[in-house]
């Protein structure tokens, strides 16, 4: 047994992912030690992180300039995909050492088409393509438009994360839309050993959501709603692995594994913790679970590392977490409206990074041009 604590999360069956990319990390020792002496098995990166890696250091400056005139889009394309390749390849080992299941970095698909299927499938092929990695993984949001898009990708053989999950009704669609990928590639007589997906299930901003409309309800006086604070989180994973365990536990599933196929594995992303009145790896311990992956940024990884005390936790009060779910319209707070919400912010909160760093290469390409 392990003594570092997030070894011991690889050894209960739960891979750790990075969340955070930039290219100091990866042209230094740094990542390698990660991979070595705490077992990181992964990378995860999205609009916003590119954003503050690109937009606020020079590290990118020099690629920027020989892009001149490209558009910025193709610019900041080229980027990713060079840092997403050059990681990838640091996380190769990993990959080969788990016969595939593991050791992947993911590269996501412009966050403004989150609401074209069409040109989500279309941008997919163009990533995966450009990035040429067995262990990359293209993100898509897992929006209703995003659904078809991932069967689509998957169908043809692209590694899928699905992101921007928050609810379960959606997972089961993204779920399902897994399995009858695998089943199409299976009537094809096309191999399903080698596919692999994950999905991304968004935890902490599910509190944040509904910690500020639970609030607002004490503040007028109702008792009631200050028992459910910081619980909807947590409860939420802990049924979306229920529907986990149900899903990739049936006959269905069994039928495909018999021929090579691998469980969509739940991620747990956003678990850094929002409220400082919550301990900082609070999420990351509550939802500890074997064939899993919890996606970290830089802070919480050294937080967990410091002072976690692993134990696979995702099976603990889950008739509290139905009771949970159950006591919210009892407080007038409806669940599908906090997942409508959350999806929208999240989809605006990408898109806004990604505008916000297309004007940042576009200011230090023009500056780069006129020096």
């Amino acid at each position: 047994m392990s003594a570092n604590p997030l070894k011991r999360l690889g050894e209960l069956g739960q891979s750790v992912w990075y969340d955070y990319i930039r290219r100091d990390l990866y042209t230094s020792p740094k990542l390698r030690q990660l991979i070595d002496e705490d077992g990181l098995k992964g990378m995860t990166s999205n609009p916003t992180i590119f954003q503050n890696a690109i937009a606020k250091s020079d590290l990118y400056d020099d690629d920027i300039r020989s892009a001149a005139g490209k558009p910025p889009a193709a610019i900041f394309e080229q980027l990713a995909v060079t840092d997403v390749r050059a990681a990838a390849d640091q996380f190769r080992p990993v990959f080969d050492a788990a016969d595939g299941s593991d050791g992947f970095v993911s590269i996501e698909v412009g966050p403004h088409e989150a609401r074209d299927t069409q040109d989500t499938i279309a941008e997919a092929r163009r990533l995966w393509k450009a990035c040429g990695r067995a262990n990359v993984m293209v993100k898509i949001p897992g929006t209703a438009e995003g659904v078809p898009a991932i069967r689509q990708c998957l169908s043809e053989g692209i590694n899928i994360n699905v992101t921007l999950l928050f609810g379960v009704p959606r997972y089961r669609e993204v779920m399902e839309a897994y399995l009858s990928a695998l089943e199409e590639r299976v009537k094809k007589g096309e191999s399903i050993e080698r596919l692999r997906s994950v999905a991304s299930f968004f935890v902490s901003r599910v509190d944040t959501n509904v910690d500020a409309k639970l609030d607002a309800l004490i503040a007028k006086g109702n008792s009631a709603a200050k028992s459910l604070r910081a619980k909807i989180g947590v409860a939420n994973a802990r049924v979306a692995y229920e529907a986990f365990e149900e899903v990739f536990g049936g006959s269905r599933f069994a039928a495909l594994k018999a021929k090579g196929a691998r469980v969509q594995k739940p991620l747990w992303a956003s678990t850094s913790t929002k409220d400082k009145t919550l301990p900082d790896i609070y999420y990351v311990e509550a939802l500890i679970a074997p064939d899993s992956v919890d996606t970290v940024p830089p802070e919480t990884f050294e937080a967990y590392r410091d002072h976690g005390n692993p134990k696979v936790r995702i099976h603990d009060d889950l008739d509290a977490a139905h009771a949970a779910f159950a006591a919210l319209p009892g407080v007038g707070i409806d669940f599908d409206t906090v997942t409508r919400e959350l999806e929208d912010e999240g989809v605006k909160k990408f898109s806004d990074s990604y505008d916000s760093l297309l004007q940042a290469i576009a200011a230090k390409e023009k500056s780069m041009r006129v020096a």
